[in-house]
């Protein structure tokens, strides 16, 4: 499943990209909470350190994981860029048909009398 956001590039025109969902709407990559807890550990002289250490491996592995499943992750970035550059066109090109279109009479709502 894919969320759609709109971005709008230097250009001035609306970019609508796809964004992978995350799995779980808590799923956070913030690795500053577990160092925290780590140091509060450490500096209680606490047994608890392995498993503190324990939870932050686990979270960079999972970054490592959503990391290595992003789309376009195996593309170079000059591919990218050409990607990038080849979408923008194509979102030129609509918003002229769109403008185009918007300013044909036919679209014209008729006046309550």
């Amino acid at each position: 499943m894919h969320d759609v956001n709109y971005l709008r590039p230097e250009g001035g025109s609306v970019m609508a990209v796809a964004q992978p969902k995350q799995e779980k709407e808590g799923d956070d990559c913030s690795l500053l909470p577990l160092v925290h807890d780590i140091i509060k550990c450490m500096d209680k002289d606490s047994q608890d350190v392995h498993q503190e250490l324990a939870k932050l491996k686990t979270k960079i592995q999972e970054a490592r994981e959503q990391i290595a499943n992003m789309p376009g992750i195996d593309s170079s970035p000059l591919e990218q860029q050409q990607q990038l550059a080849t979408l923008r066109e194509q979102v030129r090109t609509k918003n002229q048909l769109l403008q185009k279109y918007k300013s044909l009479c036919m679209f014209d709502a008729p006046k309550a009398s």
